[in-house]
């Protein structure tokens, strides 16, 4: 059996750290170009140095998006950007992620001691090209979306050993090939494959008969109307063992856009599921129902198992809206105790002195808690956090670690546009 790596993204230093308590055996993200979340929050120099520091403190690596398709204008820049990663001190990043042969070569002349992965937006569909990758000095490939285990399996048995195959096996899912999207420079002018994605495939969308201009025919299934391009999300936590025979080494997670509490749902989910099929089959099937609860703690879409299995059909799509569920808002997470024992709160939504809430552990515990006391910087007594990131001071009535994560239980799932 091969070790297995459990890949969770990061879209700020915050959701970095989380994600390497909560789990994460490797953690990608990206920087403030050439990546293609440029609507993330992304990481500074000085964020990137201080997130790289801190995951490899805890044994946790760190791999950095540069998987934009380049212009000629974009590769003075991208040599640049590559010398400064091969520069950072005291750590460099494990692993560059790229999907432009370009940008592979200069990767491998700036930094060769660095590994360079190949991004699912190279289209990687079969073992050839992944020979090729190899042959040219990369260390690992990311699998096109549009595979089945049963051709990652054949992938696996016919490229070296010492290859990594990683997947997508978690998180929303693309319309377009491989991710490679022209609907979003089409309609706006900003290019998916340059970072600026404006999810065109979430919109509603009518149908114009050419000979009648101005006369639209709506495509729907009830009277809401259609979302024809909008794809349920991707869910394997009941298909480890599958993953696992297909030989795959990086279980990845889609969400470079996501809060601190949908990775660490994620990753603590994930994490123990992988642990206890690796303890025991047995273990793992008893637990399934725990698993499947917390999953559909995240926000989400429905959930699919993609291509994995079969083409996808009507039923992977969800023709009548756009909108994600949430169970649970996210309120901050623990810091640092103070003199009084209270605990440093950054607030992420507003909730009040007598509340109940949940701490959510990393070991898997969900905490029910009534918030007893709140303080201010100064040490004022407050009723509620109502400003967003507020700093102030906590008391739950229970001893709490550092990054543990609170958030409120809503009583119902909240739709989210």
């Amino acid at each position: 059996m091969r070790k297995i790596e459990l890949l969770c993204p990061a879209s700020s230093l915050e959701v970095l750290k989380i994600a390497v308590i909560f789990g994460a055996d490797a953690v990608y993200i990206g920087g403030e170009a050439f990546g293609l979340r440029a609507k993330a929050k992304n990481f500074s120099p000085e964020e990137m140095a201080e997130g790289i520091h801190f995951a490899h403190e805890h044994g946790v690596k760190v791999y950095v998006t540069a998987n934009i398709l380049a212009h000629n204008y974009d590769l003075d820049g991208v040599r640049r950007y590559f010398e400064e990663l091969n520069n950072m001190k005291p750590d460099r990043p494990d692993g560059l992620i790229i999907a432009d042969p370009a940008i592979f070569m200069l990767a491998k002349e700036v930094c060769p001691d660095i590994e360079r992965h190949i991004s699912t937006q190279a289209n990687n569909t079969n073992y050839g090209t992944f020979n090729f990758w190899y042959q040219m000095g990369a260390k690992r490939v990311v699998t096109a979306r549009e595979l089945s285990l049963r051709e990652i399996r054949e992938i696996r048995d016919n490229i070296p050993e010492d290859m990594d195959i990683e997947t997508f096996i978690h998180g929303a899912m693309c319309i377009s090939y491989s991710g490679r999207c022209l609907l979003s420079n089409f309609f706006t002018g900003r290019d998916a494959n340059k970072g600026a994605c404006t999810h065109p495939c979430r919109w509603k969308y009518a149908v114009m008969e050419e000979k009648r201009p101005g006369e639209y025919f709506p495509v729907y299934e009830n009277e809401r109307g259609t979302y024809i391009f909008n794809s349920k999300d991707l869910c394997m936590i009941e298909h480890i063992p599958d993953l696992i025979e297909a030989g795959i080494d990086s279980y990845k997670i889609e969400g470079r856009m996501k809060t601190a509490l949908y990775v660490a749902t994620v990753a603590r989910t994930y994490r123990k599921a992988i642990n206890d099929y690796l303890e025991s089959p047995e273990k793992y099937q008893e637990n399934m129902p725990w698993y499947l609860d917390q999953i559909s703690n995240c926000t989400y879409r429905q959930f699919t198992t993609g291509f994995f299995y079969n083409k996808p059909t009507n039923e992977t799509q969800i023709y009548d809206n756009n909108t994600y569920e949430k169970g649970y808002t996210y309120l901050g997470f623990a810091g640092p105790k103070n003199e009084e024992g209270l605990y440093r709160i950054e607030q992420r939504n507003k909730f009040s002195v007598g509340e109940e809430i949940e701490v959510m552990k990393p070991n898997g515990d969900n905490i029910v808690v009534t918030v007893k006391r709140m303080v201010d910087e100064k040490g004022q007594e407050m009723e509620s956090c109502p400003h967003p990131q507020q700093v102030f001071y906590l008391d739950l009535g229970i001893e709490l670690d550092e990054y543990d994560i609170l958030r409120r239980q809503e009583e119902e799932k909240i739709a989210l546009e």
